[in-house]
């Protein structure tokens, strides 16, 4: 198992201990979660909270991904989103799409090579609606590159905590729930399409939520 680093252990006890006593979230099926090994965490993804309360709810580190321009911010304020990136352990994501896309990928196979944690979202963006949309193929592709297996994360609420027109914050109860680990065993390309629906379907029997058979736009 990787180690943690130290500002994501600091933000677990402080951040993450503000949002457990402030919305007290709710995490069902840890067992399925490898006490050891690189797996990817594969969630439907609601809001920008996601990421906050899956690192606090999960007793491992998750590397998660990051925009590369954070990694190379001019000026003071820059130098100190740097430190915070890095020290969370983040993985920088090119948004420009084609190779330089691509270069996230390949920094995330040695981390979970090494027995790392990824969290991936496969709907590739915010739902804007609250349903769940068509997966894109990355996460099953990712996990057949480094041999490692899926572990389907469902999200509960999280869309409710800003919702559209709130300034602030709001209490709403959020649960998180981690299927059973989704092996990758591709023999054929056809079985990268097959494997990603399933990995879906797991999602929305976690989630309850409609299913939308087409990519949500970004």
């Amino acid at each position: 198992m990787t180690r943690t680093p130290p500002l994501y252990g600091l933000a677990q006890h402080t951040v993450g201990r503000y949002l457990s006593h402030s919305w007290r979230p709710t995490v069902d099926g840890l067992g399925h979660l490898p006490d050891t090994g690189g797996a990817i965490l594969a969630a439907n993804h609601l809001s920008v909270a996601d990421q906050l309360f899956l690192g606090i709810l999960t007793p491992r580190h998750i590397a998660f991904w990051a925009k590369a321009e954070y990694f190379r911010s001019p000026g003071p304020r820059g130098h100190l989103t740097r430190r915070i990136v890095t020290g969370m352990g983040a993985i920088p994501v090119e948004r420009n799409g084609g190779r330089a896309a691509l270069a996230a990928f390949d920094a995330a196979v040695p981390v979970l090579r090494s027995g790392g944690l990824v969290a991936v979202f496969p709907e590739g963006t915010r739902s804007p609606d609250g349903r769940l949309y068509r997966g894109r193929t990355g996460a099953v592709r990712l996990a057949h590159q480094a041999s490692v297996p899926i572990i389907p994360v469902g999200i509960r609420g999280t869309n409710h905590v800003r919702p559209p027109g709130s300034r602030l914050p709001r209490r709403h109860p959020i649960s998180i729930t981690f299927g059973p680990a989704i092996p990758v065993h591709i023999e054929a390309p056809a079985d990268i399409r097959r494997l990603t629906d399933t990995l879906m379907a797991t999602i929305q029997s976690l989630t309850c939520q409609e299913y939308v058979p087409h990519y949500a736009r970004r």
